[in-house]
């Protein structure tokens, strides 16, 4: 198939965009249901690191496997219960712990294993079953197959913007997706080809400038202080809140940023404040149906127990949950502590699972 440099021009910028952009638009998905209980699902992607989030400082062998990261309150973290610490960015949700409205389950994973690919991990996730990722999926997002169990629940078609696609909602009930804003972000490279491909044709040459003009406004934007991500998911959560006071009862929504190969100590901080934003929206906005709400908030795996030489950890297995919502019974850390002696690891190099995420616990 011969490509010309104009159908060429609009294949980069799909690219280079949908790569760009992918991880500030977060779709939004919503159901109506019978009853007053409300269920707030958020996909955390990009494999969170469960054990800086809530660090088990308790566990000796925690220090020998981190240097930099994770080192419980001499380095900041908050003590919840003499063995387990919050990472600091998550200090706006401290009154929530001690009010019993929020929880963690630890050494969670569902049954992935090994690939650690960040596509096939959120697809079983969302998918909600025991399916490998090369394997047909018969049922759709596990939320979707949920809705025909709820009396009187349907899916609400009324927002679609946006290009990602939340596959927990993925089945044949109707569903619509949401997001408050999108942003053209162009990178280096993509920049240098379009530079190097329109210098001698002076109308695209214009257009390519333009196009980079744009991508920089729009990070410089969102480098102010992280106003504009934090403000994006403030945007999700009162948006969500909104819903949930109305007819809805169940919504989903995803937060981006959580793959810290490098520099983990100063990414994590962003996507952290971000969840912290969200919750606290969430309890604010919905007033007295927060008691009738709950939160969980997953990821497609951990990561590694030993941070990596660039101050980072890489794609592990056992993980964290988030739980949050005034029906929780929190205040507590839930699951089995597998131990980080090296003989406690799973492939000597990750958080060995416990439990299957999947698993619904009433004692919660």
């Amino acid at each position: 198939m011969r490509m010309d440099r104009r159908d060429f021009l609009k294949a980069a910028i799909a690219a280079a965009c949908s790569a760009a952009a992918l991880p500030a638009v977060t779709p939004m998905s919503f159901a109506s249901a019978s009853g007053d209980k409300r269920l707030v699902a958020i996909v955390l992607r990009g494999a969170m690191d469960g054990l800086d989030v809530v660090q088990p400082y308790g566990d000796p062998f925690l220090r020998k496997l981190r240097q930099e990261l994770s080192l419980g309150p001499e380095a900041g973290a908050l003590d919840l219960d003499g063995f387990y610490a919050l990472h600091p960015a998550l200090q706006p949700l401290l009154p929530m712990w001690r009010a019993g409205e929020l929880g963690f389950a630890h050494a969670v994973s569902t049954p992935y294993r090994d690939k650690r690919s960040h596509f096939d991990g959120q697809d079983i996730l969302e998918a909600g079953t025991g399916y490998g990722p090369d394997a047909a999926d018969p049922a759709g997002g596990w939320l979707n197959r949920l809705l025909p169990m709820l009396p009187g629940a349907q899916m609400e078609t009324a927002y679609a913007v946006g290009t990602d696609e939340l596959a927990i909602l993925r089945g044949p009930s109707r569903y619509s997706s949401w997001t408050p804003n999108t942003r053209l972000s162009l990178s280096p490279q993509a920049q240098i080809l379009l530079q190097s491909l329109y210098e001698t044709d002076p109308i695209f040459h214009s257009a390519a400038e333009a196009a980079i003009e744009i991508s920089a406004r729009a990070e410089a934007a969102s480098e102010m202080g992280g106003a504009g991500r934090q403000s994006a998911a403030a945007k999700l959560a009162g948006f969500t809140a909104a819903r949930l006071n109305e007819e809805t009862r169940i919504a989903a929504f995803s937060l981006t940023g959580w793959d810290t190969h490098r520099n983990q100590h100063r990414v994590i901080a962003r996507p952290l404040a971000q969840l912290a934003e969200a919750l606290t929206v969430l309890k604010r906005d919905l007033g007295a149906n927060w008691g009738n709400t709950v939160v969980l908030a997953m990821t497609e795996f951990g990561r590694t127990v030993r941070q990596n030489g660039t101050n980072g950890t890489d794609h592990g297995t056992g993980g964290l949950l988030v739980m949050a919502g005034g029906a929780l019974k929190g205040g507590r850390v839930y699951g089995e502590w597998p131990g980080l002696d090296e003989s406690d690891l799973y492939a000597g190099r990750d958080l060995m699972p416990t439990a299957d995420i999947r698993v619904t616990r009433e004692s919660w």
